[in-house]
């Protein structure tokens, strides 16, 4: 108690030495929390964290903007971006300090502002930089500059950070890049600034991954004026003003392009290669004229019309897939089968077979490619491109290497999941669907959601499948009345018995997925499943009785997770 009594007093009196001086420390939050670890002596951890705030703060007021502190098991770390001037960074850092006393559990903390970031746990978390939980968040102010301008700028400098900053000394870098145009401002132009920055305990490859998770969390968020992205380890921003002195702009040139070269090496590299785009045109057009009098040829439901996904040859899909042989399949979608499909280039594909018989088949198949191919985001399944010969219509996806979550569950591969794995499941799920949700920039509920319709990828990342059954809501209505459709065990009451249909109904179902995630049960009986009663029975009833644990698939390792943890995911 005492040694908080110390560092508060610390505290005011800091505040009060500078209150005179005119400072930006940039504490608007944007991620807080508080660790589940539960210390059992918390007057000695309250004590060891206190000193290793003490010591952060040492090494900030010598004008550094990164420290970190150990003291009895207790793990410290603080950072500030690197434009702050030294009296903004400690404000900064004394703002992070007094929110973390704000949790009780004096386990561990996390605090990140716009100017600064401070965690300490009671482990070691220095070499991490990507968690579940990673966010981003968007200015509710629309920028000036116009959508068709801000949207591929923003895009350039943000991917040039993603790759500069890992090579840079201290892993942080400031950059800006003129927009011109009608809505950039007469004749000046309008500047997009942005910074990214990672935590300097982490290696140059795991700073890469995570600035681009960071950067696909942010990504759609032009035309929106701004954008903050956070996780464990790194931290990208970008803002149509100024947040930063001109002075701390970082040359990310060299970085980006690997080096430099001398004006003559130059201007024979632009010379050949405006030669090659040339002839590169030229064949473009004429296999253009060539494709376009076969595409008259073979109507496929006019998907030449589509913008995205690329047109395979029939013959070549069926050739990938040895004539769709059984051997190759591995999964049914909603319409139809799904191979295996190694195609000329040794890319390994999915291809989904559709038989249409119906008008209304067919315009399902076309709705279900038209949105498809303008949803992009890591946790749904990515349109390739399509193919067809008569009533036998083809989609060609990304080949998820690890098959479906189901199987992971209940079938042949269960038990291999650890609980961290299921959280990352969890938690890619969950982005997928908001992204369905709230993100793309027409509402799509996919009305499917279920452990089979999940796959997992080399890493064991989720991506949502099987769009067969997706529906677009015009954003100013609550639900739709629809015919029925969707599966057994997963389906929400009111769209059961009413058909009424709206994000919520898929959210039902993600909720399914998580008790089967959690148990290793399916989530409604079958001949072949030895469980006695209906999972959701099972979990209410358990949860009514708080025997959380009785509901954990025995296969998962105990130590591996908490009860509570645990009764927060239920």
């Amino acid at each position: 108690m005492k040694n908080v009594q110390l560092w508060l007093l610390h505290f005011v009196i800091f505040l009060w030495i500078t209150k005179s001086v005119r400072s930006e420390p940039q504490t608007n939050l944007l991620n807080k929390g508080c660790s589940q670890y539960i210390s059992t002596d918390v007057s000695a951890f309250s004590g060891n964290r206190n000193l290793t705030f003490n010591d952060l703060r040492r090494q900030l007021s010598n004008n550094v903007h990164f420290a970190t502190a150990q003291q009895s098991g207790i793990y410290a770390m603080a950072q500030c971006r690197n434009y702050l001037p030294g009296v903004d960074c400690l404000a900064c850092f004394d703002a992070a300090v007094s929110l973390t006393l704000n949790c009780s559990s004096d386990g561990g903390a996390r605090v990140i502002f716009e100017g600064c970031f401070l965690r300490y746990e009671a482990h070691d978390f220095y070499g991490v930089a990507t968690l579940p939980g990673n966010e981003g968040k968007c200015s509710t102010n629309r920028s000036t500059i116009e959508e068709n301008l801000i949207d591929p700028a923003v895009e350039s400098l943000l991917r040039d950070l993603e790759v500069a900053t890992p090579k840079t000394h201290g892993l942080f870098a400031a950059a800006t890049k003129q927009v011109f145009g009608a809505g950039a401002g007469a004749g000046t132009g309008s500047t997009i600034y942005a910074y990214a920055q990672c935590a300097q305990t982490v290696s140059q490859s795991v700073c890469r991954n995570c600035l681009s998770v960071a950067y696909g969390n942010i990504r759609s968020c032009p035309p929106r004026a701004g954008g903050s992205s956070v996780d464990a380890g790194c931290f990208l921003r970008y803002s149509d003003t100024s947040f930063f002195p001109s002075n701390v702009i970082t040359d990310i040139t060299a970085y980006v392009q690997g080096g430099s070269s001398s004006s003559k090496s130059t201007i024979i590299v632009c010379i050949v290669g405006a030669l090659l785009l040339f002839l590169l045109v030229l064949a473009l057009f004429l296999w253009y004229r060539l494709y376009r009098k076969k595409a008259e040829r073979d109507d496929i439901l006019g998907l030449t019309k589509l913008q995205g996904p690329m047109t395979y040859n029939y013959k070549d899909l069926k050739s990938a897939t040895k004539n769709f042989n059984e051997e190759y399949k591995v999964g049914e979608g909603g319409f139809g089968e799904v191979y295996k499909g190694i195609i000329k280039n040794g890319d390994v594909v999915a291809v989904k077979k559709l038989a249409m018989t119906t008008s209304k088949a067919k315009a399902d198949f076309e709705t279900e490619i038209r949105l498809i191919s303008n949803i992009h985001h890591r946790n749904i399944i990515r349109l390739l491109g399509c193919s067809g010969k008569g009533s036998e219509l083809l989609l060609v996806f990304e080949y998820m290497a690890n098959g479906s979550l189901d199987k992971f569950l209940y079938g042949e591969k269960r038990g291999t999941l650890s609980w961290k794995q299921r959280l990352d499941i969890i938690f890619g799920i969950a982005k997928g669907l908001a992204y369905l949700h709230d993100q793309f920039h027409k509402r799509v509920i996919h009305r499917d959601i279920k452990s089979s319709n999940i796959l997992l990828d080399v890493d064991l990342q989720p991506k949502i499948a099987d769009f067969g059954l997706a529906r677009l809501i015009a954003g100013d209505q609550s639900h739709l009345s629809t015919r029925f459709a969707g599966t057994l065990g997963y389906i929400a009451p009111e769209y059961a018995f009413h058909g009424h249909l709206s994000e919520k109904v898929d959210t039902y179902s993600f909720g399914i997925v998580v008790l089967e995630i959690i148990s290793g049960r399916r989530s409604a009986n079958s001949n072949t499943d030895p469980v006695t009663g209906p999972l959701l029975e099972d979990a209410w009833k358990l949860y009514e009785d708080g025997m959380h644990s009785d509901l954990v698939d025995e296969t998962i390792n105990p130590n591996e997770f908490s009860m509570e943890h645990v009764a927060k995911i239920i």
